[in-house]
Parts: C-alpha cells; structure tokens; sequence
C-alpha cells in the first residue's frame, strides 16, 4: 500500500503541480474542469447510481455546467455565495447524522448536494487564477489546509481523546481539531510576519485563515458522511493507495470557495 502510496503521488504531483501553476485563462480552467468532472463522477456513486452510464452521465452534465458558468463570468459571485452558503448548512447536518439524512437521501438530494459542492469549487479557482498573486493564493489556501491536516494528524494522535463527530468520522477528534486551526495559524502569523503585515491586516488574515480550516474541516466529514451513508470506504479506486479524486480533494471544495469570498471581502480580489 505504502509503495503504491509513493509511485502514485509521484506520478500525479509534476502533473497537479504543472496544471496549477502554470496554465492560464481557459486551460486552466478546463484542466480544473476535468479534475472536477471526475470528482463528479465519483460522487454519481456516492448518491447511490449504480449504472456506469448514469454515472457518466451526470459528469458529462457537470462538465456542460461549468462550461456554462465559464461562458458566464457574471454568474460567479452567486455561485461563490451559494457555496458558502451550502458549507454552513453542511455543519448541521454533519454535527445531526444520522437523523439529518431524511432531508437529503435519496438520489436527488445528493446528486442536488453534488452540485454544490463541486460546482463552487471550480468557480472559486478560476477566479482566483485572475487575480494579482494568483498562483501565491493558490498556493495559500493548499499550504493551509495540508498545514492544517498535518498538525491535526499530530495532535490527534497524541492527544486525542474527545470525538469530534463518532458517528461520522470516528477518527476525528477536538484535540486534532484544535491541533491543525493553531498549525495553520502559526503559517499565517509567520508569513504576516515576514511580510510586514500591519496588525489589522495580520489579525484579519488569523481570522480568515480559521474560518477556512474549520470549515475544510467540515468538507472533509462532509464526505466522509456521504460515504458512510452509502457503506464506502472510499469515493472510487482512481488513485491507487489514495482512494478517488474526492477523497483527496474534499477539504479543499468547502475551503476554496469561502477563501475567495473572503479575499474579495478584504478588497483583494473582484467578483
């Protein structure tokens, strides 16, 4: 496991790391498309479609979405919006599983859910990718997150005790929790520091920098609930050693889009 663990990061990182930060406009946005567009047809399975047709199918009609949204620039603020709106629901109802899933079983509900979670995410890059230090903020948000899930791996490991939410994700805990927000703070002080950020600009950047680890956080039980309810280990066997595409990126749908609204609320991007 371990080995296929490596000789896939090692083919997948020059490929991920050439696809962010070096293509531009619409390549970019078709390379985050397809990523997206498998994501969505990993979850056709999670939302119960069985049929590979079925699953192909609602990917295709994913792809055509963001196809349509990249024709229609001026669609992005509501769409950023309605993911961030979409991520603060999602913290009910992971926090009251199993009783919560009345309000989204089924094949609609999900495949519905499927669409807010992916669709944003892909919005958020791409207008992210227009703005002045794009690949830096890129680069922020993913340095957050993997901060976060190292100092939550660490911390929960050795301090762990008190389950964050048992009957979604047993793994988790407070302790991890609280691990990786003050990982990913001590990033956020250290280049603010480094930087010369004013103390206003430093301690807005603290908050927004917590409110995106929690509410990744909540992306990554997110998935995990949906996989629970549909008895999955993991969202497909497309990256061997690392489960599917969404399991890989699930923390970073619910983050991304709250970054960008953020950014753009601190004036540093346009919507």
């Amino acid at each position: 496991m371990l080995k296929q663990r490596i000789i896939t990061a090692l083919v997948l990182l020059p490929i991920a790391l050439g696809g962010f930060f070096f293509l531009e406009g619409g390549a970019f946005a078709l390379f985050i498309g397809a990523v997206v567009s498998l994501g969505a047809w990993e979850w056709a399975r999670l939302a119960g479609l069985v049929e590979q047709s079925r699953r192909i199918a609602y990917a295709v009609a994913v792809a055509v979405l963001l196809l349509v949204l990249h024709l229609l620039p001026m669609m992005a603020p509501w769409v950023l919006l309605l993911g961030v709106a979409w991520w603060l629901v999602a913290v009910w109802l992971v926090m009251n599983y199993p009783d919560s899933s009345r309000y989204w079983d089924g094949p609609p509900g999900r495949l519905a859910i499927g669409l807010l979670i992916l669709l944003p995410a892909w919005q958020g890059l791409v207008l992210i990718k227009q703005w002045p230090l794009a690949n830096g903020l890129i680069l922020a948000v993913m340095v957050l997150i993997w901060g976060a899930d190292i100092g939550a791996y660490f911390s929960g490991k050795t301090f762990g005790k008190r389950k964050l939410a048992p009957r979604v994700s047993p793994g988790k805990s407070w302790e991890g929790l609280i691990g990786g927000l003050l990982a990913s703070l001590a990033i956020t002080l250290g280049v603010g520091l480094y930087r010369g950020w004013s103390a206003v600009e430093l301690l807005l950047a603290l908050g927004g920098a917590a409110l995106v680890v929690l509410i990744s956080v909540v992306g990554d039980l997110t998935e995990s609930m949906f996989k629970r309810q549909s008895g999955m280990k993991d969202s497909s066997n497309l990256l061997p050693g690392h489960g599917g595409v969404l399991d890989r990126i699930d923390s970073l749908t619910a983050a991304i889009p709250l970054f960008a609204v953020l950014l753009w609320a601190y004036g540093w991007g346009s919507l």
